[in-house]
């Protein structure tokens, strides 16, 4: 079974957010998705949500992509949940590119894919405060 994962904020779930988590899914067969916590995307991100962790994983585990959704609470986990998953592809959006790619010294394949470009949680934001 070939494991991929990917990691996000996922508030306000859009059709950007389902087309990254198809696309992810397409490169294997068990999809895991470290969601931010609440605390994480504060502290860290400077983040505040709309829908509370809970809220956004219940969300995400309605999403038939998504296999397994898992709290994501430090920027340096994913090295450790590499492993502990045992991931073969690691994916993040191009925004992030070339971020992740010492994962490849872990043994997972990075892959950055293309951002829905007319849609983001940040464009929904400034739509709606027009």
């Amino acid at each position: 079974m070939k494991r991929v994962i990917t990691y996000g904020t996922f508030d306000l779930l859009h059709y950007g957010h389902i087309n990254l988590l198809r696309r992810a899914k397409e490169l294997g067969d068990y999809l895991i998705v470290g969601l931010s916590t609440d605390e994480f995307n504060w502290n860290e991100k400077k983040k505040k949500c709309y829908f509370t962790y809970e809220q956004r994983k219940q969300l995400l585990e309605s999403v038939r992509y998504v296999d397994l959704v898992i709290p994501e609470c430090a920027w340096d986990q994913k090295r450790k949940d590499v492993h502990e998953y045992h991931v073969d592809t690691f994916v993040m959006g191009d925004d992030w590119k070339g971020q992740f790619d010492f994962l490849e010294e872990e043994g997972a394949e990075v892959v950055y894919l293309p951002r829905t470009p007319e849609i983001s949680t940040t464009r929904i934001k400034k739509d709606l405060n027009k």
